[in-house]
């Protein structure tokens, strides 16, 4: 394991397509995952540990920015895996980047009118801008970044190179394809025809969600 850790930080461990498919999809779903724990842990402390929220839009405990965050992390910092410190830095960087462009597209271009997190409302909120964005926020996204490419990475890389590799990738993509119809439903169809989102589902079962008004 020592070795292979090695050849991972030095960009040595090469797979073939399907394979980097297959580990593409894993780390999308595992890092929404993440980030659903996460804001189901934050606004617990920050509604005053009175209450806990369902976060995201699915019926799967999974929020899809955090996946895109990842992937975007994966792929800026493949070459950095030596330099932790600047690799920390431009993780900040890009997911805060992210986040602001989400918030900004969602909120001021599309127009929605409930907003999904909202930092001008929330503890711990120095330095934001808009609302979109604080420093708290991308020092955690930095800080799960290493968690990321220094063990969630290397850790599915090495299952990937001992395990059978078409075991491996249909496990990952029928995974990853679960996610992605309960991604697709609450974002399109139920606009299309108009069936109920997991949020009316599960506000209907008592569950409490957690939104920021305009």
């Amino acid at each position: 394991m020592k070795d292979f850790y090695e050849r991972y930080l030095n960009g040595d461990v090469k797979f073939d397509k399907k394979t980097m498919i297959a580990i593409v999809c894993i780390i999308a779903v595992l890092s929404g995952i993440f980030g659903f724990i996460y804001e189901f842990i934050f606004y617990y402390f920050n509604s005053g540990m009175k209450e806990f929220y369902y976060r995201g839009g699915n019926f799967l405990p999974w929020i899809n920015i955090y996946a895109h965050g990842a992937l975007l992390v994966m792929l800026f910092t493949r070459k950095m895996r030596r330099k932790p410190l600047l690799l920390f830095v431009l993780s900040m960087l890009v997911t805060g980047i992210l986040e602001y462009l989400a918030g900004y597209l969602i909120y001021d271009v599309l127009g929605n009118t409930t907003r999904c997190w909202d930092y001008n409302k929330e503890i711990l909120n120095f330095g934001n801008i808009n609302g979109y964005v604080c420093l708290r926020s991308v020092l955690f996204f930095g800080l799960s970044s290493l968690l990321l490419v220094y063990g969630i990475i290397p850790s599915i890389y090495y299952i990937a190179s001992k395990v059978n590799k078409k075991t491996f990738y249909v496990t990952c993509v029928v995974i990853f394809s679960i996610f992605m119809v309960d991604e697709i439903y609450n974002l399109a169809i139920t606009r299309i025809f108009n069936t109920p989102r997991a949020s009316t589902v599960y506000k209907s079962l008592g569950v409490k969600y957690l939104y920021f008004e305009e």
